[in-house]
């Protein structure tokens, strides 16, 4: 059984249950999540479309749903009784989650280990009373986790084995009727609804300013899966050279030269292409004010606590402005040799985050705990 609440969660429970399968072609997949997980044969119980957003007060707009589907899947737990529960990143659904079907005595193992260094650390002794097994997919966590009495293990990254670096420049561009010889800037705004509101707006404000000091400048845009149009109508209304491709974030990343994106999964994803990024966020302000003092880190871009120190900018809050976006933006289009320094060391983050077979890894350590509750007697009962 899988749960994953979110478009990252689904891509890799998608990879998960594809190398389960690989292992074990007879396993049996169920559970919560998306497309992704479906395609790769999964069952679904439900989907988390609607409520995968970032913020307290939003997360709270979602509740009554989010309690019902946190019910429905307790008790298919109850009626299937898998021999493994993994829970795939989004904390506070899975720990809820996690801790009731622990009681039932179905092994839990937790893939994506949440990042509890660096936001509201206690919570590493509630992980410990309920995971079996803790899959990590970035080389620092094992020791954090494992220090804390949490069993873990470094698996390496997913993305990995999924990014496409050779998607065609010429093709995506022509697609949407830009040209091959000029620089372009992919904008990724995230894959929640609530993130594209908060982050496109200053992105294409961004551009407007970007695109009056370097008049040869175009954009791109990734949208993702199931963000409605209406998020995008402000791209029409813009007249900049810009396009809208939707589903393929790599195709994106490889047409361009440079990347605005949203804080998350994205970043790492434009790290593994190579390129260049300015990472940007915002929340709602008293969402951000009541929050920031449980966060235990300086900065909030993966690629930067991967480094160890903020190789990329990052703009979060009141210093994501159009102003200081384009500012940063421009400075890599300019200086070669910041944006070659930079380059190398995104190389680095890339070769710290393991080699190719990370969802191999995690099925092996998933479909071991399974086998060893299987052969438990009355484990089923």
């Amino acid at each position: 059984m899988i749960s994953c609440g979110e478009p990252s969660g689904d891509l890799y429970a998608g990879a998960l249950a594809t190398a389960l399968r690989r292992q074990q072609p007879d396993v049996d997949v169920f559970g919560f999540g998306g497309p992704r997980l479906a395609g790769a044969g999964g069952r679904l119980l439900g989907s988390y479309e609607g409520l995968a957003v970032t913020g307290l007060f939003e997360v709270l707009r979602t509740l009554p749903r989010t309690w019902r589907m946190y019910r429905h899947l307790v008790a298919e737990a109850e009626r299937q009784r898998p021999d493994v529960f993994v829970a795939i990143d989004f904390a506070d659904f899975n720990f809820r989650l996690g801790q009731a079907l622990h009681a039932r005595g179905i092994p839990v193992v937790y893939y994506i280990g949440p990042q509890l260094w660096a936001w509201r650390p206690g919570r590493m002794q509630v992980i410990k009373r309920f995971a079996d097994r803790v899959l990590v997919i970035f080389p620092f966590e094992q020791s954090l986790y494992e220090r804390a009495g949490v069993p873990a293990e470094f698996v390496g990254h997913p993305l990995i084995d999924m990014i496409d670096r050779h998607a065609p420049r010429a093709t995506i561009l022509t697609r949407h009727g830009l040209s091959q010889a000029a620089p372009t800037v992919a904008l990724l705004p995230g894959s929640r609804h609530n993130e594209v509101a908060s982050t496109l707006p200053t992105m294409l404000e961004a551009c407007v300013r970007m695109r009056s000091e370097e008049p040869d400048l175009q954009f791109l845009i990734a949208r993702a899966p199931g963000l409605h149009a209406h998020h995008f109508e402000a791209v029409l209304r813009s007249h900049l050279p810009i396009g809208v491709h939707e589903g393929d974030t790599d195709a994106v990343l490889a047409a361009s030269d440079l990347v605005i994106t949203a804080s998350g999964t994205a970043t790492v994803q434009t790290a593994l292409h190579g390129k260049p990024m300015v990472i940007v966020y915002r929340l709602s302000p008293l969402t951000y004010r009541l929050g920031r003092p449980f966060v235990k880190v300086d900065t909030f871009g993966m690629v930067n606590l991967i480094a160890g120190r903020r190789i990329v900018p990052e703009l979060i809050q009141a210093d994501f402005t159009a102003q200081r976006v384009s500012e940063e933006a421009l400075r890599f289009l300019r200086d070669h040799a910041y944006a070659d320094r930079v380059r190398a060391e995104l190389a680095r983050v890339v070769q710290a985050l393991g080699g190719p077979g990370a969802s191999d890894r995690a099925a092996t350590a998933v479909l071991a705990l399974a086998a060893a509750h299987a052969s438990t007697p009355n484990a089923r009962d």
